[in-house]
């Protein structure tokens, strides 16, 4: 594993990273932060004389993709920070990804150049435009190699389509289109068209004060670009078909697991809003996270999850204490594997979680400086939740709630992830023998 890291004192907060995301082939690995940054490595190609060390990712391209914006309407500040970054497959030399944040979806190119034309008719070497009438012959221009430039382009700003915030896009497996997401809306855009785009979700109340749920997150189907499924905060899951009417305000199926009314507190609605939903890559399931589990459904059953993983089961008694610092309120994102087989989540002291669905055994991993030498094998960790505490282990009352790991991506088909701890962006990979 190494470590990637922007700043070496403490924190700044326009370094936290906000979203991390590898594009469709894996060789691309994208960090978006609150600073409204991006920032893209690339795995190194595989030397001759090293085969064993298999590449490891190094910064490719860093760009401003949004600034700090003004409504002057509402008298609202318009966050850059970079709320999720999703790549296009790759169609030619260059890459594409769309950024968003709170407002604006915008698509970028990131291309390479190492040539560049010399020998132009109408201006000098220097750029400056010559005289046409000191032009007596034709020049064919030429192009003289330069060492290699990474160049990140807009080529379209989506805007002014969301009252409420962005908190997810997501681009369909046509290619052609994808969807952003608020609070109560969902839009869909064709990634050529930036001056309108079709609400196919409004969840929006006649009056505000009706208002009991909001949209956390959407995702498209995998490989059905008439489906998608959005989250609520109220822990329920739709999945809507587009081609049973344009606006897909009728769900076609509805996934809740009802509440067991043994366990209900204060803290059971905020704890059950879903802060992420993710398709596996197969289509046939989906990945539910909510504060305390992850939840995995099958598409064919919606009465109950298939399964449910506890991710921090020992903080159901300390829920007071992390609503008075509003950490209940996080918004852990879960991830696949690239065979749907082992699934990723955060959770607080910079641990991270893994649940393998085959074997039932799962994981607690710790993304740390401690122990980020390179090379280094992690050490599993465990909580202890009162009595005896042994060697290894550490308290429940010791753990650091300031460190949180919201944000992970796993490589596509590869045993390579991906974990932002605050301003550190850790990259683990399995041991290769």
């Amino acid at each position: 594993m190494h470590l990637l890291e922007e700043d070496q004192g403490r924190c700044v907060k326009a370094d936290i990273i906000s979203t991390v995301e590898f594009n469709p082939t894996g060789e691309l690995l994208a960090t978006g932060d609150k600073g409204g940054r991006v920032v893209v490595f690339q795995r190194e190609q595989e030397s001759k004389n090293q085969p064993h060390r298999r590449g490891e990712y190094n910064v490719y391209s860093t760009f401003q993709s949004h600034e700090p914006e003004f409504d002057y309407l509402k008298s609202l500040e318009i966050e850059e920070k970079i709320n999720k970054i999703r790549w296009l497959p790759q169609q030619n030399a260059a890459y594409f990804l769309l950024s968003t944040n709170d407002k604006t979806v915008k698509l970028w190119k990131i291309s390479e150049r190492d040539k560049r034309p010399e020998g132009y008719n109408l201006k000098d070497e220097e750029g400056r435009i010559r005289d046409p009438a000191t032009i007596t012959a034709l020049r064919v221009p030429v192009l003289q190699p330069m060492d290699l430039m990474v160049e990140a382009t807009p080529r379209r700003v989506f805007s002014n389509a969301h009252t409420y915030h962005i908190n997810s896009i997501s681009v369909s497996n046509d290619y052609e289109t994808y969807m952003s997401t608020d609070d109560l809306r969902i839009n869909l855009w064709n990634l050529e068209i930036t001056n309108q785009s079709f609400n196919i979700v409004d969840i929006k109340p006649a009056n505000m004060e009706e208002l009991t749920e909001v949209i956390t997150a959407a995702e498209f189907h995998p490989n059905q670009c008439n489906t998608f499924i959005y989250s609520s905060s109220k822990g329920s899951i739709r999945l809507c078909d587009m081609r049973a009417s344009a606006l897909c305000d009728n769900h076609s199926k509805f996934f809740e697991e009802p509440e067991d009314p043994s366990n209900r507190s204060f803290f059971s609605e905020i704890i059950s809003s879903i802060s992420d939903v993710k398709f596996s890559h197969s289509g046939r399931y989906l990945m539910t996270r909510d504060y305390l589990t992850v939840k995995v459904w099958d598409l064919n059953m919606e009465s109950k999850p298939l399964e449910t993983y506890q991710v921090h089961d020992y903080l159901r008694s300390k829920l007071c204490s992390l609503y008075e610092n509003d950490c209940i309120f996080d918004k852990f994102e879960c991830v696949w594997n690239g065979s749907d087989s082992v699934i990723m989540t955060g959770s607080y002291n910079n641990f991270f979680r893994m649940f393998d669905r085959n074997t039932k055994r799962d994981v607690t991993l710790e993304a740390s400086r401690e122990n980020s030498k390179p090379r280094a094998i992690l050490k599993p960790r465990k909580v202890c939740v009162g009595g005896k505490r042994r060697k290894d282990e550490i308290s429940v009352d010791s753990l650091d709630f300031s460190k949180k790991i919201l944000h992970t991506a796993w490589h596509p088909s590869e045993n390579i992830i991906a974990v932002a701890a605050t301003n550190n962006l850790y990259i683990f990979q399995d041991k290769v023998n």
